[in-house]
């Protein structure tokens, strides 16, 4: 049981490390984001960090071939949505940074706001590659295999809840090109996972 808790918290660790860069990025872009706020968005991640290795292995433990051949796909479709995220934030900071007139701060403010929508992309982007996880777990039982995805989502919520903290002391700091670095860090997260998906680094 140890050997079960101990292993599923370092993969948390090592699996929420891109959600945690989401999550300062999140922070930056939002920096008087409200504490419910906070929760929920570190929520989401959490919550498809948990789904992820737990359908992994639901796929693994049914339709191997099938799963080993989607398994493929995985670093483009988190490169695409990161990329497609990253990409209109950034045309949105410059757009704003061309504009930069006082009356306009608040709307800014509020369209820098990610929708719920987006956080959910940004939690399937971020944890797409825990899908793999299914192989890594294979041969647990369904109690051992819902017990390590669940350590894993609660290890993910804590990292990304320090990533907004850590997140919104910066972008206090760089309010004006904050949506702009934002966007250049989802940019940079979406090719380091696709990188290392596809060569494996």
């Amino acid at each position: 049981m140890f050997q079960l808790i101990l292993n599923s918290f370092l993969l948390g660790i090592g699996l929420a490390m891109d959600a945690f860069s989401v999550s300062i990025a999140n922070g930056i872009v939002e920096p008087e984001m409200k504490t419910i706020r906070m929760l929920m968005m570190a929520g989401i991640y959490a919550a498809f960090q948990f789904i992820m290795p737990m359908l992994g292995w639901i796929l693994v433990t049914t339709l191997e071939e099938m799963f080993t051949k989607f398994s493929i796909l995985i670093p483009w479709i988190a490169l695409i949505l990161l990329l497609f995220i990253g990409g209109k934030m950034l045309v949105e900071g410059i757009k704003d940074k061309k504009q930069g007139n006082k009356e306009g701060k608040d709307a800014v403010k509020e369209a820098r706001k990610l929708t719920l929508g987006a956080l959910m992309v940004q939690g399937i982007a971020t944890s797409i590659d825990a899908l793999s996880v299914g192989f890594t777990i294979a041969d647990y039982s369904l109690l051992r295999a819902f017990a390590a995805s669940l350590i894993i989502g609660a290890v993910t919520l804590v990292i990304c809840l320090l990533g907004l903290i850590f997140g919104k002391k910066i972008g206090g700091k760089f309010v004006s090109t904050a949506t702009i670095i934002g966007g250049v860090i989802l940019i940079l997260i979406g090719i380091e996972i696709f990188i290392k998906g596809i060569f494996g680094l």
